[in-house]
């Protein structure tokens, strides 16, 4: 399935397709035109010589323009429009489609977000993570085909946006629903999002699965460039407390609690954590050192290098960049094409996985969860790591 859609006219002259399943990202700062494409997919704003398609359903063309109530979308957006004569409950089933569900009922989305000990409250008395908690309920209750997140943690502090960024990857896993997700966030875009779209002043500048945008030089070139990788997890070396991850025909280790086998861990690489050796290294501390071969160089700063690289392991050719001094790029008569061999250094996951494997208060084979406030607690330290 493909997600397709077009718009020319100024100021928003973007062009895209990204597949119609998963988290689509959006991504630019604020005025790029990022709401824009938004509500032209959601048919509240029309812009005359657009087109728009959904799965291979034409929403707009030259002809047809489909009208807001007769596209099957749920639009989220940054504060919740709730009535606060309603309970959570009333707001809810007030929402909720008067067809038979064919995404979720009113019992899977109160058990999905955890709803029950709300429902019979006022939204008024809710917080502000409550309250997007009970956007989101209310909007998959309306059985869309497609969910359109318009920057939704942007008014909510870091304990607030940990919660809701919960949630949402709960939805990602477990509904087969598409979502559009607008954000000048990069940190919440790699925690979750599948594909990515760029923009700036209004045109997209680059689009496609997270981790090939990723090393596209608008990205590449930041400071905080990185590369996030989906791996799945392979088994545990209780030893030296390192998990062991499978990535294609790659293996990684890197240090941690046992988690489940099977699971799906999603890691982030910097590029500063990337080093480059020209021949094997014989002796080293570094646990995870990969062929590799140069694709592109592109200058950071008078000092430093940000050099592309495909690992060579099987046929993955997975993306990944390395951030090395100039002196070291000139030394090792670096050039696009050659192999080289890439030095990982450090390798950190993007969110804590909810469930952990065989720890001291569980048997063996037994799976035990993290409550929601402990998750809280060690993303802000992750937060704080990585701003520091």
């Amino acid at each position: 399935m493909r997600l397709q859609r077009l718009y020319r006219k100024h100021p928003v002259s973007a062009q895209f397709s990204v597949p119609a399943k998963g988290v689509t990202a959006i991504f630019g700062p604020p005025g790029c035109g990022k709401t824009a494409v938004a509500r032209c997919i959601a048919g509240v704003q029309r812009l005359p010589g657009g087109f728009c398609a959904i799965d291979g359903e034409i929403w707009q063309d030259q002809t047809t323009f489909r009208p807001p109530h007769l596209r099957p979308v749920a639009y989220v957006f940054q504060r919740p429009i709730l009535f606060s004569h309603l309970s959570v409950k009333r707001t809810l089933l007030f929402n909720a489609s008067k067809s038979k569900p064919t995404l979720i009922d009113f019992d899977g989305v109160v058990e999905l977000l955890e709803l029950t000990p709300l429902l019979e409250r006022s939204p008024s008395h809710l917080s502000d993570a409550e309250r997007q908690r009970l956007a989101l309920g209310s909007a998959l209750l309306a059985q869309p085909r497609l969910l359109l997140l318009d920057d939704p943690l942007i008014l909510l502090d870091r304990s607030a946006k940990c919660e809701i960024l919960s949630y949402l990857e709960r939805m990602r896993e477990e509904l087969p629903l598409p979502m559009i997700y607008v954000s000048h966030d990069m940190a919440d875009i790699e925690r979750f999002a599948d594909h990515l779209v760029m923009m700036k002043d209004g045109v997209v500048t680059a689009a496609g699965p997270l981790n090939v945008v990723q090393i596209a030089p608008a990205l590449a070139a930041r400071g905080d460039a990185a590369v996030c990788l989906d791996t799945v997890v392979g088994g545990y070396d209780g030893r030296y407390g390192l998990i062991i991850l499978r990535l294609k025909g790659a293996r990684l280790l890197i240090p941690g609690a046992p988690l489940r086998p099977g699971a799906q861990l999603r890691l982030r690489v910097a590029a500063g954590d990337v080093s480059i050796a020209c021949e094997p290294p014989r002796a080293s501390s570094i646990l995870n050192v990969f062929p590799a071969r140069i694709k592109a160089s592109l200058p950071f700063d008078d000092a430093e290098v940000t050099l592309v690289l495909a690992l060579e392991t099987g046929r993955s050719g997975v993306p990944l960049l390395a951030r090395i001094p100039r002196r070291s790029f000139d030394a090792l008569r670096i050039s696009n094409g050659i192999d080289v061999f890439a030095e990982v250094a450090r390798v950190v996951p993007v969110a804590v996985p909810e469930r952990l494997l065989v720890g001291p208060s569980t048997s063996a084979g037994g799976i035990r969860r993290i409550s929601a406030d402990t998750r809280n607690e060690q993303q802000s330290q992750y937060d704080d790591e990585r701003q520091s």
